[in-house]
């Protein structure tokens, strides 16, 4: 209990606050979710900004990012002899010749001077393009290379057998092991005393193979995966040679064959199109040329490349190096783009062949569990155990397959560049066709390997568990076998359905609806009213009644996102700020309770809890507000929320437990509904010096007198003076104020001494109207304060006071005289 100036006694909670005041505002606003939800929004919101983000993301890609590039690969480079690029020359990607990618250049004339600006510019793009190429180009050969030489899994596999080892000490305890067997035998128990012999005995069985498999298991964990002639080594030697037989290779070579491979791709991707792009043509066809290309980008002499080029007799060649031009930025990103596409999806698919190899090394990992204690025990362990096995098994086979894919379609583009000869460009068109074929036929892949794992690691715990049921789930498989080959009867249907009544099918057939019932002839133009009241002029069309009777929803949207642009830097979409002045918004346009979700959802929220209870904390408020004859309704309705934030704030403090996260959705709604009606409160009383001027100093003295110790009597005699006559006469004789004869006591001699301090009717009135506007301005003062930190119990002590002098002040407004507040 506290006790104020006017000796007024009330509960003062004690708010445990356990997490930083700033969540309920700035960890909701800034959450990825919510800024990725937000920028979505402004993005989508018109087909401008759509087309300007398009339009920026496609320059960004094409320019800014291989600039960048660029500009750090140039920065890298070294300044010896040579042109190597230190950024690059790590990776050592050679092509058929021995050279370094990262020794390749651009050979352009670079003697320029300042009163040719154009051309250095256009030197200097060039340059910064080529840089950022051939970053790309090398890494993404280097890539492919060395995911196919097997090197990554030679880095992890010390670290990750040692884990594994260190997981079969700890699990492999005889403590561990007893209990899972005693588990495992008092299920067995259970299906000879229910009479089930055969699912005992074919428990017993699994028992003793894990018994058995799980020693050689403890002994070296993951052999089966990372050893030399492991699971993951085998399948990427089967893989490159399935690939290599399929491309004419009688006699593969795993080794050799990757080291080729990653050649080829260089001179396929790197050199002839280099070639292409610098000179116009690809010059290794006249040996002479190729060979003094060779020799000068090894020493990374561009003047001796410049020679050599013109005394092999290519003179188209020499002059394009002597001439710069616009049509060789155009060449670039041509060559950028087309080379950038066709290696992007080879060195996606190196990252699933990565990723394949780690899914069956996680696996392995997992099965040490399994053969630790859960193979034991019936029911969802022993699956457990069964998917892992069976999932590591399906991983290798999986990235064998993704190699085989990975080394088709390298070898295939390579023939493609063999068989084109110098013709570069008409192979990346091609090829680009053949991307789209392989990504096509590569997800087919996926999900067929997929389902084939789902359904036989479904068949072996089923099996295991004794139920051959077909199409059954086993213990422990969740809803991964309730997914079949084929879309099935339900399925199929539905996707008919879909198909019928798709807006393209019905544009495509042009009306005529021939799937469905009653289709023998088009479909009835929806424009030209049948007879009928409900399809009549003025009632079904655009302007008629039907349409009319959802104008109103447009409105409390529109009003919706009015308030939120209003609600200041805390508000916008997914906030309580927000929603609560959304709220008051629409409903200010004569939204209904039950059309709050509808208009958050319109107006852009997406967060359904926080939309729920921001709508729960409005129609708090709004039943604690008891409507009183002659009293305001903003006044009231900031009451009762200010009544919800005390009252949550006092099941806090009596649960000693501080906050839940429940709890602070509950806070902040209220909080924040609380904010909007004071924020209504004042806006409604915002009149001052549009109200008669300013206040002079004795006016603002007794209001702010007022204001600090309010008392019924001191509002009645500004009351009176404003709006009573009568009560006081001028005594001549002393020049002052008195009361009438027969007016009443204290408020007449009260009024008096107003008067003779120099404050009229006049002032009074304006003094009355400035009281409500300084009480409101007082509220939401406290109001915002409390938003900063609404766990501070003194924070809330003063809000609490503010709004409780200014209901005070309403109640103590003399029947007849109009309220301070408007």
């Amino acid at each position: 209990m506290t006790t104020d100036a006017a000796g007024r006694h009330h509960d003062s909670p004690t708010v445990t606050a356990r997490f930083d005041p700033e969540q309920f505002w700035d960890e909701q606003r800034w959450q990825p979710r919510a800024v990725l939800r937000r920028g979505r929004t402004w993005i989508t919101s018109s087909p401008p900004r759509r087309r300007s983000v398009t339009v920026s993301a496609i320059v960004i890609g094409l320019f800014v990012f291989p600039g960048l590039l660029g500009t750090v690969a140039q920065a890298q480079t070294g300044s010896g002899g040579a042109a190597s690029n230190s950024a690059l020359s790590w990776m050592n990607v050679r092509d058929s010749t021995g050279v370094d990618l990262s020794d390749y250049m651009f050979a352009t004339d670079t003697h320029t001077s300042l009163l040719d600006p154009a051309r250095a510019g256009l030197i200097v793009v060039i340059g910064v393009e080529f840089a950022g190429w051939i970053v790309i180009v090398t890494t993404g050969i280097w890539l492919i290379g060395y995911v196919l030489s097997f090197q990554w899994l030679d880095l992890l596999a010390a670290p990750l057998r040692t884990v594994a080892r260190s997981l079969t000490q700890t699990f492999g305890a005889s403590s561990i092991l007893i209990t899972a067997v005693a588990v495992g035998a008092f299920c067995v128990a259970w299906f000879v005393l229910r009479g089930l012999h055969a699912k005992a005995t074919v428990q017993v069985v699994t028992m003793l193979c894990v018994a058995i498999l799980g020693p050689v298991m403890f002994a070296d964990p993951l052999a089966e995966v990372l050893s030399s002639n492991g699971w993951l080594s085998q399948a990427r030697d089967v893989g490159i040679s399935v690939a290599a037989g399929l491309n004419g290779d009688r006699s593969p070579q795993p080794g050799q064959l990757i080291s080729t491979m990653q050649q080829d791709l260089a001179d396929n991707f790197a050199r002839r199109p280099l070639q292409t792009w610098n000179f116009g043509h690809v010059i290794d066809g006249e040996p002479a040329c190729r060979q003094a290309w060779t020799t000068a980008v090894k020493v990374g002499d561009e003047d001796q490349l410049k020679t050599g080029i013109h005394d092999c007799g290519d003179r188209d060649a020499y002059s394009a190096t002597k001439n710069p031009s616009f049509g060789q930025i155009g060449a670039g990103l041509l060559v950028l783009l087309t080379g950038t596409l066709l290696l992007a999806f080879a060195a996606v698919l190196s990252l699933r062949i990565v990723r394949s190899g780690l899914d069956s090394v996680y696996h392995g990992l997992m099965s040490i569990f399994g053969f630790a204690a859960g193979g034991f025990i019936y029911g969802p362990s022993q699956t457990f155990l069964v998917r892992n096995l069976v999932h590591g098994f399906f991983a290798a086979a999986r990235m064998s397959a993704e190699i085989v894919f990975l080394g088709i379609y390298v070898l295939v583009l390579g023939d493609l560049f063999r068989q084109a000869g110098g013709q570069v460009m008409p192979v990346f068109v091609i090829g680009a066709i053949l991307e789209v074929v392989a990504i096509i036929q590569l997800k087919r892949l996926t999900e067929s390997l997929d389902r084939g794992n789902d359904w036989l690691a479904n068949r072996f715990a089923l099996r295991i568990q004794g139920d051959d049921q077909p199409g059954g789930l086993a213990l422990g498989m969740g809803t991964i076998g309730a997914r079949r080959h084929g879309l099935g009867v339900i399925g199929t249907f539905s996707a008919i359905n879909t198909v019928v009544g798709s807006p393209v099918t019905g544009m495509a057939m042009r009306g005529l609806r021939l799937l469905l019932p009653r289709s023998e002839g088009p479909e009835p133009d929806n424009h030209t009213p049948e007879p009928g009241a409900g399809s009549a002029r003025g009632i079904g069309d655009g302007g008629g009644w039907q349409a009319q009777r959802y104008v109103h929803r447009r409105r409390y949207v529109e009003a919706a996102r009015r308030g939120i642009l209003a609600s200041g830097t805390r508000g916008g979409t997914d906030t309580y700020i927000g929603a609560a002045a959304a709220i008051q918004a629409a409903i200010g346009e004569g939204a209904g309770r039950a059309d709050l979700s509808a208009a958050l959802s319109g107006a852009g929220f997406r967060d359904e809890a926080m939309t729920r209870k921001a709508v729960e904390a409005w129609g708090e408020a709004q039943s604690g507000y008891t409507n009183r004859a002659g009293k305001d309704e903003r006044l009231g309705y900031t009451a009762a929320a200010m009544r919800r934030v005390h009252d949550l704030a006092s099941q806090s403090a009596g649960s000693g437990s501080g906050l839940t996260e429940e709890d602070t959705g509950d806070v902040a709604a209220a909080v924040a509904t609380l904010h909007a009606m004071s924020h209504q409160l004042q806006s409604a009383n915002a009149r001052g010096v549009h109200h008669g001027g300013q206040l002079d100093d004795n006016q603002q003295r007794y209001l702010e007198d007022y204001l600090t110790d309010p008392t019924r009597e001191k509002l009645e005699i500004l009351g009176h003076l404003a709006h009573t006559a009568g009560l006081t006469e001028y005594d001549t004789a002393s020049g002052q104020w008195k009361a009438r004869n027969g007016s009443g006591g204290t408020i007449a001699e009260g009024v008096a001494r107003l008067q003779n301090n120099g404050i009229d009717r006049a002032a009074a009135g304006r003094m009355w109207v400035r009281l409500g506007e300084q009480h409101a301005t007082r509220v939401h003062r406290a109001v915002t304060d409390l938003v900063d930190d609404p766990t501070n119990p003194m924070r809330l002590e003063v809000t609490m006071q503010a709004v409780e002098d200014a209901t005070e002040t309403q109640d103590w407004t003399p029947s007849g005289m109009p309220s301070v507040f408007q």
